[in-house]
């Protein structure tokens, strides 16, 4: 230690509930280590629940959180919290307001994961518009059938919620050349000068050969994609989903997927998880993956850097880079 520091050693006590963290990349728990401070890690490989987030965590200085629920009993449970720090940036499982009504600070980490979300979003794109996940498995099991898919090529793309990662998207769009719509509630500087057109909800859903999902989880956008806006969609459509689940009423999207309104669907993410099994999981056209949209080797490494600049500086009784 060098001369004027502060000597942290067994001070305070993090724990992780992100199931990632500290896994993929060990350097972010090190760099905690380092500064002084004992370190748990998520034992279950999977979100925690309520009990046992009190269980493991009722004396924590800090949290680390994936997608675990942070609710007020939580953090009544645990008298000791004084920052609670997203491994990624949605935050819409945490009560910030209960947070901010007991002093703890609570942040996230953006821009951390967007371009590996939009990579996912068009590799999804990709595999539904060619058929890639039924053309590998009757290759694999002897069968030589060549499926027509339909071209990305100037086709329309229709990106609800044109943030960071909407915003990557739209860039990779530009490289199929296609027409971009986009619906927010802002327009965005960026996307604009990518050639990006914003449009009202209901024209993007009706002029998009493929939409895809980047809108947070709020009041306004719960089941923003209901029956009568899949009705509204161009037969044929691509819906690819890597935001949030609750965006899309799963019954509409069901009975889209088997009535050949969608081409396909795709989705990252899920109203827990493991998730409950649903109907429209058995269907062939239809893309699963555990919510590894930011999960690359590259982005867990900035995510556990930026969650750890925040834990430290909360610690220290300094302004966190990136408070919610």
């Amino acid at each position: 230690m060098n001369k004027g520091e502060v000597n942290y050693v067994s001070k305070w006590k993090v724990v992780s509930t992100a199931v990632t963290f500290g896994k993929i990349d060990k350097e972010p728990t090190k760099r905690l280590e380092d500064f002084g401070c004992e370190v748990m890690l998520n034992p279950f490989g999977r979100p925690l629940t309520n009990a046992e987030m009190l269980q493991y965590a009722f004396d924590a200085d800090a949290l680390i959180v994936g997608n675990d629920k942070v609710t007020r009993n939580v953090m009544d449970g645990c008298k000791n919290l004084k920052v609670i720090a997203k491994h990624g940036v949605g935050v819409d499982a945490i009560d910030v307001k209960a947070a901010n009504e007991r002093g703890i600070v609570v942040t996230n980490a953006p821009g951390t994961n967007s371009q590996e979300v939009a990579d996912l979003a068009f590799g999804f794109i990709t595999m539904l518009a060619r058929d890639l996940y039924q053309a590998n498995y009757d290759t694999k099991n002897g069968k030589w059938i060549k499926r027509p898919g339909i071209s990305l090529y100037k086709k329309t793309i229709g990106i609800v919620g044109v943030g960071s990662i909407g915003t990557a998207v739209a860039n990779r769009a530009t490289g199929y050349d296609m027409n971009v719509l986009g619906y927010d509630v802002s327009e965005n500087p960026t996307a604009i000068g990518l050639g990006v057109k914003y449009v009202e909800f209901e024209e993007l859903l009706s002029q998009s050969d493929i939409i895809s999902l980047h809108l947070p989880l709020l009041k306004e956008t719960l089941n923003i994609l209901n029956a009568s806006r899949f009705r509204l969609m161009k037969k044929g459509a691509i819906l690819v989903n890597t935001a949030r689940s609750k965006l899309v009423d799963n019954d509409a999207l069901y009975a889209s997927l088997v009535g050949g309104g969608l081409r396909g669907y795709a989705t990252d993410v899920y109203d827990s998880e493991p998730p409950v099994h649903l109907a429209y999981f058995d269907l062939p056209n239809v893309i699963l993956t555990p919510h590894i949209g930011g999960a690359t080797v590259e982005s867990n490494r900035r995510m556990g850097d930026v969650a750890v600049d925040n834990v430290i500086a909360a610690l220290k009784r300094e302004t966190p880079p990136n408070v919610v």
